[in-house]
């Protein structure tokens, strides 16, 4: 598995249009083969700044294969004029984790961003 880390800089006043165009692109996303799960977090401490984290099953499956997709000219469209300036992505091979103990057998941060 490989995590996609971007630190997505928002325009200022821009954050609920990004969150409401979010809400739709991710279903593109979630569609692509090798997806796993993604997460987005919006930043305490720097308001307009979000994490997105994505995981894939292989590199290529993001950088080949979505980013190669018609499906993802959709995803710019919906949410690249939002950045300012435009992120930088990074490419992360898990070393170590700690499930949550309070989850519920069964369900993980990927199975759940999916229900």
């Amino acid at each position: 598995m490989i995590i996609e880390h971007a630190l997505l800089p928002v325009r200022p006043g821009a954050t609920a249009d990004f969150e409401a165009a979010f809400a739709e692109a991710r279903h593109i996303i979630s569609a692509m083969p090798g997806f796993r799960g993604l997460s987005l977090s919006h930043c305490v401490e720097r308001p307009g700044t979000y994490l997105l984290l994505v995981e894939w099953d292989r590199l290529s499956d993001h950088t080949e294969g979505f980013r190669g997709s018609p499906e993802y000219l959709r995803w710019k469209e919906l949410l690249h004029h939002f950045y300012d300036p435009f992120p930088e992505v990074w490419h992360f091979d898990p070393v170590s984790s700690v499930p949550d103990p309070t989850a519920r057998p069964g369900v993980t941060a990927s199975t759940a961003q999916r229900q």
